[in-house]
């Protein structure tokens, strides 16, 4: 069969570019989780972090009602008091909507005859957190944790395909599943751009990071954010509304339920001018 050669670079390029050995892309982030998922969870006993997001669930989803950081705690005391010597982690890199960047530094006290599997879903860090860089960068790098970063390629990044970031081995492990080989792939000229902009990239990313730091200045209201993370989550209920008069549309939507009150996030992007973000 005739392969394209532009996939094998598309991979090469986001190693590279992510700072991973090795790299696999698919059609969407939702394939790259179950993909990834369903092959690597049968080397240990899962545990699920708090809010994981759908994609990454085998099953349905639990609702967690634990803080990440007290989650993290439970987690290494159930994995170093317990007989079983392999575990196999899922959690997002962040909570976006509160917004939060999760600190994996925990896994340090993991005892060293353990062996984990960190499967963690960087759909909303990549191309922004750890300037541009992602979740991958920043994992800590131990002996006992083989890091395994899932991604959408379709939000910071802009191109409608899935990513996962890991060690070589992992990701050949992954192209032998039948889901992998049975897959459609991406469109060629999405990842034709990817590898060929990386300059835009860059520059976009120092447009955002400018807009952030503009709009940061300009606050009145109290507001949650991370700092250069572009969500900022408002708890004035009717802010949505307020503005929507001005023709400001920002993200509001019921969470967790459709029967909760709304919650009401500003997002800011490198679309924006000085003189938009100065008037919201």
């Amino acid at each position: 069969n005739i392969q394209l050669g532009i996939y094998n670079e598309a991979e090469i390029e986001a190693a590279r570019r992510f700072r991973s050995d090795a790299a696999l892309i698919t059609s969407s982030g939702y394939l790259a989780a179950q993909l990834t998922v369903n092959e690597l969870s049968s080397f240990g006993t899962i545990i699920y972090a708090p809010s994981a997001h759908p994609a990454l669930w085998l099953e349905n989803q639990i609702n967690h009602t634990k803080k990440f950081v007290d989650w993290s705690v439970v987690t290494v005391e159930r994995i170093n008091s317990s007989q079983e010597k392999n575990w196999v982690l899922i959690s997002n890199s962040m909570n976006n909507l509160m917004p939060e960047i999760y600190d994996f530094n925990f896994l340090n006290k993991v005892d060293k005859d353990k062996k984990i599997i960190l499967i963690v879903d960087d759909s909303h860090g990549i191309g922004v957190n750890n300037e541009g860089l992602g979740a991958y960068f920043a994992l800590p790098k131990l002996s006992n944790v083989e890091n395994v970063v899932v991604a959408s390629m379709a939000k910071a990044l802009g191109v409608d395909a899935g990513l996962v970031l890991a060690s070589a081995n992992i990701v050949e492990q992954l192209k032998q599943t039948n889901t992998f080989v049975g897959a459609s792939p991406p469109a060629a000229a999405g990842l034709h751009a990817f590898i060929s902009g990386e300059e835009i990239y860059r520059n976009a990313y120092k447009k955002l990071y400018d807009n952030i730091s503009i709009f940061e200045k300009g606050l009145n209201s109290q507001c949650d954010y991370v700092k250069n993370f572009p969500a900022f989550l408002f708890h004035n209920p009717n802010l949505a509304t307020e503005l929507l008069e001005h023709q400001i549309l920002i993200s509001s939507f019921p969470y967790p339920g459709t029967n909760n009150t709304s919650i009401n996030r500003v997002i800011i992007s490198s679309w924006h001018s000085e003189k938009q973000i100065n008037k919201l």
